[in-house]
């Protein structure tokens, strides 16, 4: 035990320092933000997260964003338990073969306007997965996707940007915009 106490002792406290953007960069006017999530939506946006197969990496950073330095749910988005009431669907992970009908019918089940957001290199593109007798690879060989946010995982800044650029840009674009 003194050992270990003596290890900790000499190694001292090891974690990754702060963000390096200051308070002013992170600093977001809200109202212009609620304007157009209203104009979108008509009221808060709501977000039904799907996993769809990946190793739980984005599933942490995603659960970020709901801690006081994130603060999603201070933008006016929330996470829903039913697609039927998601104006946003955001996948992670390479889209398994068990989980291609699941997120189809999750996909069908969201009213117009429908959005999707892949998340990290395995939603963006099928990743070390690739397509394979497993996997169908990139969400977006499932169902049409609107914004991808690269990144294995992507941080959690990432991730709201990703979102963000989903609500602001119109449903007209065929390819997938890269945050």
């Amino acid at each position: 035990m003194s050992c270990i106490l003596k290890q900790i002792i000499k190694t001292g406290i090891l974690t990754e320092p702060p963000p390096s953007s200051t308070v002013e960069e992170w600093r977001i006017n809200l109202k212009p933000l609620h304007e157009l999530i209203l104009k979108a939506f008509g009221r808060a946006a709501s977000i039904r997260h799907v996993d769809a197969g990946s190793c739980n990496g984005c599933e942490l950073e995603i659960n970020a964003l709901h801690n006081p330095y994130y603060n999603i749910e201070g933008l006016g988005i929330h996470f829903v338990a039913s697609p039927r009431h998601a104006d946003l669907l955001l996948v992670t992970g390479p889209v398994s073969r068990n989980m291609e009908v699941a997120l189809k019918r999750t996909y069908e089940s969201m009213p117009d306007p429908k959005l999707v957001v892949a998340i990290g290199n395995c939603g963006c593109t099928g990743g070390l997965f690739g397509e394979s007798y497993a996997t169908r690879g990139a969400v977006s060989a499932v169902i049409p996707v609107d914004v991808a946010v690269p990144g294995c995982p992507p941080n959690p800044y990432a991730i709201l940007q990703g979102v963000l650029t989903a609500v602001q840009q119109p449903k007209q674009k065929e390819e997938p915009t890269n945050v």
